[in-house]
């Protein structure tokens, strides 16, 4: 519900079509900002404009306007960037997104000061600690949840590959638990990581697990996977298969030495948002063919947990769609799109690790 402070704004949504801005909107936005708007291919994030109607309520003129988008299957709005009327307009999205039942609008700081931002019930993000492989972003962004629930944030860090998604969420994951300092968050950490890791390129859940125990003995770690069969291998031919499942097998092997359990069921939304819960993390494989077109497993760090969707940071965001880091950071994902996001084919399996708190160094930010 609106805080007694706010009027909620009724706005006029039309999709945003980057080939003919309206008039009404032209005559709004300045021309780097329109031509912005148009430099990606954001049509996967269903690209609308949220306008404010002048006082003839007519629809024939606006005074405030906002390009909004998000990733698909989410449960948040972006604003781009809100023009004319900036208070109106921000506010047309909050009201848009609370018809919506969504959790969250974000706004990205390509032009939003921080006092129109904290005017509007925002809170500043965190800015990244890196970019992604390829990607921009605004230096700021702010946030405002619809709910009263706390959301702690974790520090943002883009991974610097396109193969150390596993490492980049271990180590956030440790960062925001408070056992790995802020600081230490770099390249060199994440490719050290993903180099014990690694089952070439990629990071199945058993040997992830393990190197997540080589490195913090006094994390508690658990391997979640529901198939016995070595993953993440069926798109390579099979002399290249044979050698990496051998890998996957010592992986095995290392865990059962090392005490690192291995729970063959699959981790249900339910045992999830129980671990987040009990203060866990949840380092989850899922596939990114909903929220950015293509069928690649990549692993996602869940840390928090808000009425009907899971807040998860994804190390990687897409430029190509006008995907940013404020996209990619503190995400809250429905909780029937992220349990079928995360069925991982071919084979249907579920792979996840959880890590349980560890006693915290000081060096860092609080996460709490």
């Amino acid at each position: 519900m609106p805080s007694p402070q706010e009027t909620p704004v009724q706005g006029v949504v039309v999709p945003f079509e980057p080939g003919t801005p309206p008039a009404r909107l032209t005559r709004l936005a300045r021309p780097e900002v329109v031509e912005r708007w148009r430099a990606a291919d954001r049509s996967a994030h269903a690209p609308h404009l949220v306008a404010v109607p002048g006082e003839e309520g007519d629809g024939a003129d606006w005074t405030g306007a906002a390009l909004v988008t998000a990733r698909p299957d989410t449960a948040y709005l972006k604003i781009v960037d809100a023009v004319g009327d900036v208070p109106a307009a921000v506010a047309a999205v909050v009201a848009h997104a609370r018809r919506r039942r969504l959790a969250q609008v974000k706004w990205e700081g390509w032009t939003a000061s921080p006092e129109d931002a904290a005017d509007a019930g925002f809170t500043p993000l965190t800015p990244p600690l890196s970019h992604s492989e390829g990607a921009t972003g605004p230096a700021a962004g702010h946030v405002r949840w619809l709910h009263d629930e706390p959301v702690s944030e974790p520090p943002y860090y883009g991974q610097s590959t396109h193969f150390t998604c596993g490492a980049v969420t271990a180590l956030v994951a440790q960062a925001h638990a408070g056992t790995l300092p802020w600081a230490a968050l770099d390249r060199q950490a994440e490719l050290t990581l993903w180099r014990d890791a690694t089952n070439f390129l990629a990071c199945e859940p058993v040997g992830l697990g393990v190197a997540l125990r080589r490195a913090w003995p006094t994390s508690p770690v658990t391997v979640h996977l529901d198939t016995d069969r070595p993953v993440l291998l069926d798109h390579l031919p099979a002399k290249d298969q044979e050698w990496r499942a051998l890998l996957q097998t010592a992986s095995r092997t290392e865990a059962a030495r090392l005490g690192v359990p291995v729970d063959p069921s699959r981790l249900s939304l339910t045992a999830l948002r129980d671990a987040i819960g009990r203060r866990e993390q949840v380092l989850l494989l899922l596939s990114l063919a909903v929220m950015q077109g293509f069928d690649v497993p990549h692993w996602v760090l869940c840390h928090g947990a808000v009425p009907g969707a899971v807040v998860i940071d994804d190390p990687w965001a897409n430029a190509a769609t006008g995907d940013t880091w404020v996209d990619a950071h503190l995400l809250p994902v429905p909780d029937p799109s992220l349990d079928a996001m995360s069925v991982i084919s071919p084979g249907g399996f579920r792979g996840a690790v959880t890590i349980g708190p560890a006693r915290p160094l000081n060096g860092g930010p609080s996460a709490a």
